[in-house]
């Protein structure tokens, strides 16, 4: 892996090196060709001053024509010394004054034309112009100038900018590489340290003994490895949680058929005897222990994986969506009504129009338990009463960071108000954590409804809390919710607090 990433960091350093130096040939080639063309143009501003020079023709065909040079001519060819040189032609393509080794083609139009030749081992660049003289009608004028800056550019091209680029740029990719090994290697130390571990080894690493580069990244892993640990954590303590609740259910299932087993084979020894066909009969009161331990053992396991469920790291997969509060209490009153008129109990509902952004099962599954909890420790008799509304402040907590989340403006609640045995205040610290039960209380229970109310409350940043019945006894659970607009709804609740 940083193999791969030294060498991503290699490219990624030298292609601005490499752009720069193909952008420094460029500007050097643009100003080149900027300063041929003024040479050019110099050339061709002399090509009709030399044409002035011819003062009249040959007199003989072997003998030049007269040639006297203006001062424009004689000034380039005194300062440029042996860079430059002229010539005369006539129209056959001969040249009949000045320095022979000039070549060249007769132009076809009046225009000037430019070409390089070599002389000497000098580069020249050479002007041709076939223009009318004073004496000797037309004829062809030449002027070469070896001080082209096209030439010289090549020169400089190789010497001042390619080759000096070039070790640069080689230069710079071993330093590049030797700095980018040297900086990544407390990262390889690192990954060498982390893939040695065992898979079950998620103890921190010593932030001391890591270089200062990658203590940033050692911090990262070690809050990571404390959350997998208190996941890991988290998951063996309910997995035993389940197993020793389960037990006492379980044995007792196991029990009471064991007994049923022993005595239908009891029976069926008999009946070989006598001849009669074997007859198992069962009491009421074995019945009635058989359905109170399958539905106690079916309330715990449904108990327990809502408690799985209830966990914010399963629950932030699951879609939020606007739950109405009302709608959800009046569905608890037709769920449960049956359940509190067996035992006589008045269930009452007081309900206001309320909604809150979550996820709809799990508040019903809170709702449900906190019902469910009153109904079954309310004596005969007695009276339950299920709310709810919208309030503007929560009641059951003064923690700022609770009271001023932003975008709330208003709180939902949720209330199931009993006159049941309730609960003393200094228990109710304490009923909310897992298999607890509180003291006195002669109900069989699994001790797992309220941890999970408190879970799913949590998970919706929410407040539980306890108080005093509205009759000065019993029990008011108060279930208070933020309120938040859709738009904001789609904010990811599982970063809540947890206890």
């Amino acid at each position: 892996m940083t193999a791969h990433l030294r060498f991503r960091l290699l490219v990624l350093l030298l292609v601005p090196l490499m752009l720069l130096a193909a952008m420094g040939g460029w500007f050097s080639y643009s100003a080149a060709d900027e300063a041929s063309t003024q040479h050019d143009q110099r050339l061709l501003r002399l090509l009709p001053a030399l044409a002035d020079s011819v003062l009249a023709p040959s007199i003989a065909d072997d003998t030049p024509p007269l040639v006297s040079l203006t001062p424009a001519i004689e000034d380039f060819l005194r300062s440029q010394g042996d860079e430059v040189g002229y010539a005369i032609g006539d129209l056959r393509g001969h040249v009949v004054a000045g320095d022979a080794w000039i070549r060249f083609d007769v132009p076809a139009t009046g225009t000037a034309e430019f070409h390089s030749q070599e002389h000497d081992g000098v580069t020249y660049r050479v002007g041709v112009l076939k223009a009318e003289t004073y004496g000797a009608g037309e004829m062809v004028v030449m002027l070469a100038d070896s001080s082209d800056v096209r030439q010289q550019w090549v020169r400089q091209l190789l010497m001042h900018v390619l080759l000096p680029n070039l070790l640069l740029i080689a230069g710079a990719a071993v330093a590049i590489y030797w700095s980018v090994s040297r900086a990544f290697k407390p990262l390889h130390k690192l990954t060498q340290a982390v893939e040695r571990r065992s898979p079950r080894d998620l103890s921190p690493i010593n932030e001391e003994t890591s270089p200062a580069e990658v203590r940033p990244l050692v911090r990262s892993l070690n809050r990571l490895f404390s959350l997998v640990n208190a996941q890991a954590e988290g998951q063996r303590r309910f997995v035993a949680d389940a197993a020793h609740q389960l037990r006492t259910p379980l044995a007792a299932l196991q029990a009471q058929v064991e007994a049923w087993a022993l005595s239908a084979q009891e029976a069926q020894r008999i009946a070989k005897r006598s001849g009669e066909q074997a007859q198992v009969v069962l009491n009421v009161e074995q019945i009635e222990q058989l359905r109170d331990a399958t539905r106690r053992t079916s309330q715990l396991a449904r108990q327990l994986l809502a408690l799985s469920r209830a966990d914010a790291r399963n629950a932030e997969v699951q879609p939020l969506q606007e739950v109405d509060l009302k709608e959800l209490c009046e569905s608890m009153l037709e769920t449960f009504i049956d359940r509190a008129s067996a035992k006589g109990l008045d269930f009452g509902l007081e309900v206001q129009p309320a909604s809150v952004w979550g996820h709809s099962w799990l508040l019903r599954e809170l709702v449900s338990n906190l019902v469910e909890n009153a109904i079954k420790y309310t004596p005969k008799g007695g009276s339950v009463t299920l709310g709810c509304g919208l309030r503007t402040q929560p009641l059951g907590t003064d923690d700022a960071c609770l009271l001023n989340q932003p975008g709330v403006e208003q709180w939902a609640f949720v209330e199931v108000d009993d006159d049941g045995p309730g609960v003393p205040e200094e228990e109710r610290s304490q009923i909310t954590q897992r298999f607890y039960r509180a003291q006195g209380v002669a109900e069989e229970g699994t001790g797992l409804g309220l941890a999970i109310a408190d879970e799913i409350t949590q998970l919706h940043q929410g407040v539980l809390s306890f108080a005093d019945g509205s009759f000065g006894k019993g029990l008011l659970v108060r279930l208070e919710l933020p309120v938040q607009p859709v738009s904001e709804g789609s904010v990811d609740i599982s970063e809540g607090r947890r206890a």
